[in-house]
């Protein structure tokens, strides 16, 4: 029996019979408006949006990532604009359903959003904040979810720490192993589901950086979860 598709992998698909979808064939904007709540905190949205705590979300959909001029974003944000992340359906519900596994060390200090039809509910709104929807391209379609959806026996599988610090010499030519930044992210202290969720991003292609999908792609489940135990207290 196939499966059905989420709301937003079936947006996804229509995009690539019709072009962008329009806001109310992502899902429910009335009801993104109430949900839009839990942000306005820190983002503004709509006539006279301004950046203040967290940047406005006026044209948010085709946009770059850490773009918006006299902004103060985090490095980790400035470094996934620089890779090339765009925001669009895929990865703006990726990051809304968990920020930190799709930008490490951002500074949104949200949780995440873990029910599929809140985010598209939510997306929906937002994307009648951007001029001329229609003309903008999403994202391709695609039979990859919008987050890594891990099967249960990946997320438990226990890391080998000693056989992740023996795999660790092609992460630490680059990451410091003490955690400090020069230019590159700190991968060390993570919390291990973290961790874990990031690599498969890098694998699934939803993270952008050909480099770190190439090594990641490469990588085993068994021996991501060893270097995220490894690199959860490399001491």
């Amino acid at each position: 029996m196939q499966g059905k598709l989420t709301p937003l992998l079936w947006a996804a698909a229509l995009v690539g019979l019709t072009g962008a979808a329009p806001a109310d064939e992502i899902g429910d904007p009335e009801r993104g408006a109430q949900l839009f709540r839990q942000c306005a905190s820190c983002h503004q949205i709509g006539d006279g949006a301004e950046s203040r705590v967290g940047p406005h979300l006026n044209e948010i959909y085709g946009r770059r990532a850490g773009s918006i001029e006299r902004f103060s974003y985090s490095d980790g944000m400035l470094r996934m604009g620089a890779d090339g992340l765009i925001w669009d359906l895929r990865t703006l519900d990726a990051y809304i359903a968990n920020p930190r596994a799709l930008v490490s060390g951002t500074r949104m200090s949200y949780r995440g959003m873990p029910e599929a039809q809140d985010r598209a509910d939510l997306l929906a709104y937002m994307r009648d904040f951007t001029a001329s929807p229609a003309d903008i391209p999403e994202a391709e379609p695609t039979a990859l979810p919008s987050v890594p959806e891990l099967p249960p026996d990946v997320l438990a599988l226990q890391g080998d720490a000693e056989w992740g610090a023996y795999l660790s010499s092609e992460c630490t030519s680059c990451h410091q192993i003490d955690g400090t930044d020069q230019g590159i992210p700190s991968i060390t202290y993570w919390p291990e589901e973290d961790f874990v969720l990031a690599l498969h991003a890098y694998k699934t292609k939803l993270r952008p950086h050909p480099v770190m999908q190439m090594i990641a792609g490469r990588l085993s489940n068994e021996e991501i979860a060893a270097l995220a135990a490894f690199f959860k207290d490399p001491d």
